[in-house]
């Protein structure tokens, strides 16, 4: 059997309730050797016990830490385990399809690339509309030398079907963190994944780190894959849900983009500074309303319930950094780590 060349790494995105489904579909379409790396951080019970099991199953290395994780912070404890040339890094509402790694794989060495991300697709059905299919993301200097940032993703919301004989591989500025892999010799360069980028924009401060060592991002087709995002409709959901996209995590990480990389306190900035919350509010608080309201909507009872949200997610993040410090000061033995194979086939 040939030895893999590549570790999948899987972290958790904002829910749990599509990791079942996600690694279903990494194991039905993968048709070449792999390792998997999974981080579980803090999954509700049901889907603990089912990636034991699948641990045991498929003999993958599974890491559970008893607190939720930032984005970065699950990526790197993955990133630890790796020994292979290459890495992907995966979320865990990402289904795949096939061919998907072999595609990236082909693209990363036949160009160079350090990062290359795939075609990727958003909502139900799947691999039906465009998400993502490659973007800008460098930094320019306005006539009055003002560090300013520009971002743009390319055919966000397009049909697949329409555009996809249109697109090709090519060099790009920007990979999303929803499925992307990467050259592991890069991080001997830029180093890990920064954790000050707590939940928003950690993929534009990698690819601008990529870039700035002279790294490559290339766009690749051939590899189609689709993100599920949705609301916490499960309760196991709900309370990371409601963290992982926090105002203070969001606004950390604005705070760590800008500061970083010497950017204007400029329209973007204020643009998501007055954004902030609005996922909560469409996931969480818009149902409610709608509900309440018999399907209409009620502007006064959004103000009501997004002052209340606001609170209540203030104290859900405090209450989480209180209980990761307890956590990590805690004396116990190392996160479990079940038995990992050199390759899952």
């Amino acid at each position: 059997m040939t030895e893999p060349i590549v570790t999948i790494v899987v972290v958790p995105r904002e829910r749990f309730s599509c990791a079942p489904r996600s690694l279903e579909s990494i194991y039905d379409y993968t048709q070449i050797p792999f390792k998997l790396v999974y981080v579980d951080g803090n999954s509700p019970t049901h889907i603990r016990h089912y990636l034991e099991t699948k641990a045991a199953e498929k003999q993958f290395t599974l890491i559970r830490k008893d607190y939720y994780l930032y984005p970065n912070q699950a990526r790197n404890i993955g990133l630890a385990e790796v020994d292979t040339p290459y890495l992907v890094f995966v979320d865990n509402d990402v289904i795949v399809t096939a061919g998907w790694l072999q595609a990236l794989i082909n693209c990363a060495q036949e160009t160079g690339a350090a990062v290359v991300g795939p075609l990727m697709c958003q909502y139900e059905p799947l691999h039906e509309e465009i998400h993502f299919a490659g973007g800008e993301s460098h930094i320019w200097v306005d006539k009055i030398g003002r560090r300013r940032l520009r971002e743009k993703m390319y055919s966000q919301g397009k049909s697949v079907k329409e555009n996809q004989s249109q697109l090709q591989r090519q060099e790009t500025e920007l990979a999303e963190f929803h499925c992307v892999l990467v050259r592991k010799s890069i991080f001997d360069k830029i180093g890990q994944l920064d954790e000050q980028m707590l939940n928003t924009k950690e993929h534009l401060d990698f690819c601008l780190s990529v870039r700035d060592v002279g790294g490559s991002v290339y766009f690749e087709p051939a590899c189609v894959v689709t993100y599920v995002p949705g609301s916490p409709s499960e309760w196991g959901d709900l309370h990371y849900y409601m963290l992982r996209w926090s105002d203070d995590w969001t606004l950390a990480s604005l705070n760590r983009l800008r500061d970083k990389w010497n950017l204007a306190e400029d329209g973007y900035f204020t643009t998501k500074y007055k954004k902030l919350g609005w996922r909560r509010k469409m996931s969480i608080v818009a149902p409610i309303i709608f509900r309440l309201t018999f399907g209409l909507y009620s502007p006064k009872l959004e103000k009501v319930l997004m002052w209340f949200d606001h609170r209540l997610n203030r104290y859900l993040t405090a209450r989480h950094a209180k209980e990761q410090k307890r956590q990590q000061q805690l004396t116990s033995p190392p996160a479990q780590n079940l038995v990992s194979s050199p390759a899952n086939r």
